[in-house]
């Protein structure tokens, strides 16, 4: 049977013809892409201000005086900032009014410093010991190179239960009840609370909080590491240097790893020869489990006379290594590489874990990492990823040089130069 073959004529397809000539159309217009928004008024300079650091809307009275802070007449401004801040810039009144909102302390500083207190450097933990010094250092205007050697830290001023070495059950309690943080914290000695007399302060790197996550079981080389990623904005890798003397690298380390002393002498000592002189100054403390064995309810522990066991542990990886007798440290990377680090004053040595903190801190490294991470929560970008961000930086650096490190201030500036939300290049 013979089957007619039917042909259909295909239509033009409209859509696509009249996306081109849509195309043609927008080809003769002028290219308006990059145009730039007009600048924001006072009113909304200041609200944006206020967002970057509190989080949370400003009452309209808050956004008046602020709006005062940037206009010809700052009479408002200047009866509220007068009492916070010395400075004569309206932005910066203007943020240091924003810092008097209770978000600030309980929501941007919390989650500022929440991920220096765990490995995993996660927000998303309970309020602490180590989270509540720094907000509390921050309020108060402390010179926050204190932050690794002071004997200071902050409890719950009225809070149920009391603070406690072993549980972390006050913080909990007050973050619970949803204090305001701003007035609720109290500055007391670290070595007057119950549980921590003849236990040697050195900041936040003696709270509970860091002990539990950087003391237990390990070398201690842990608490060294945490310490300069949080406060110096260097991991171990980046400070390798095997140029220095390798006198006191401990037993534990093998000299021949796998067989090998060229991966030893190529990678290992890089680290060690900095490390290990330096986290020497926490040879005296630990993460004391109770009898149950839980580590959660475990405690700093202290020995006045003696190093801690793990500093001795596997002595046969390499017998005529350092043996660690009292816990001196040295700075050995003042030299070499790393004295890129900007390493203040003539310290170069001594004894515990708070002068060697004090040596971390009085360093332009430390005060760079500052700013960085201030700049990065207010902004919510990495400033090194831009070229005029990274300008402002060293700015803000060299502006604060070796002079006290006031952190309020600090994210003060990064709030007004990031208050159009403008990703700089």
């Amino acid at each position: 049977m013979n089957t007619k073959k039917i042909s259909r004529k295909k239509k033009p397809f409209r859509t696509i013809s009249l996306l081109m000539v849509a195309l043609g159309f927008m080809s003769v217009l002028p290219f308006t892409s990059q145009a730039v928004p007009p600048a924001p008024g006072a009113r909304e300079t200041a609200k944006r201000i206020h967002d970057r650091l509190a989080g949370v809307p400003p009452t309209a009275a808050v956004l008046d005086t602020m709006e005062s802070c940037l206009s010809a007449d700052t009479t408002a401004c200047d009866a509220v900032a007068g009492s916070l801040t010395s400075s004569s810039n309206g932005e910066i009144k203007a943020a240091y009014i924003a810092m008097e909102n209770n978000a600030f302390y309980n929501v941007t500083l919390k989650n500022f410093a929440a991920p220096w207190t765990n490995e995993a450097q996660s927000p998303f933990v309970p309020l602490n010991d180590y989270t509540s010094t720094v907000i509390g250092m921050i309020r108060d205007d402390m010179d926050f190179r204190a932050v690794l050697s002071a004997d200071v830290m902050y409890v719950g001023g009225t809070t149920t239960p009391a603070y406690s070495n072993s549980n972390n059950l006050h913080y909990t309690a007050m973050e619970n009840s949803g204090v305001n943080l701003k007035t609720e914290l109290t500055q007391v000695a670290q070595t007057s609370l119950p549980g921590r007399a003849g236990v040697p302060a050195a900041g936040v790197m003696t709270t509970r909080a860091a002990a539990r996550a950087f003391f237990v079981d390990g070398t201690n080389r842990t608490m060294y590491r945490f310490t300069f990623i949080n406060h110096l904005c260097a991991d171990m890798e980046q400070m390798k240097d095997i140029t220095r003397p390798s006198d006191r690298i401990r037993q534990d380390v093998s000299r021949s790893p796998g067989g090998d002393s060229r991966i030893f002498n190529n990678s290992c000592i890089g680290c060690h020869t900095g490390m290990d002189p330096l986290t020497q100054a926490y040879a005296r403390y630990e993460w004391a489990y109770p009898a149950g064995g839980d580590p959660d309810v475990g405690q700093l522990a202290y020995d006045p006379v003696n190093v801690q066991p793990k500093y001795l542990i596997n002595a046969s990886n390499f017998e005529f290594g350092y043996i660690t007798p009292d816990d001196s440290w040295t700075n050995y990377w003042r030299n070499g590489p790393n004295a890129v680090m900007g390493w203040f004053g003539a310290q170069s040595s001594g004894q515990g874990a708070s002068s060697m903190g004090a040596e971390l801190a009085n360093s332009e490294a430390f005060t760079s990492c500052q700013v960085r991470k201030v700049f990065k929560a207010v902004c919510l970008r990495d400033p090194m990823d831009s070229r005029a961000d990274r300008t402002k930086i060293n700015q803000m650096v060299t502006s604060i040089g070796t002079s006290a490190v006031n952190m309020k201030s600090i994210f003060a500036e990064s709030a007004s130069y990031c208050k159009d939300g403008t990703a700089y290049q």
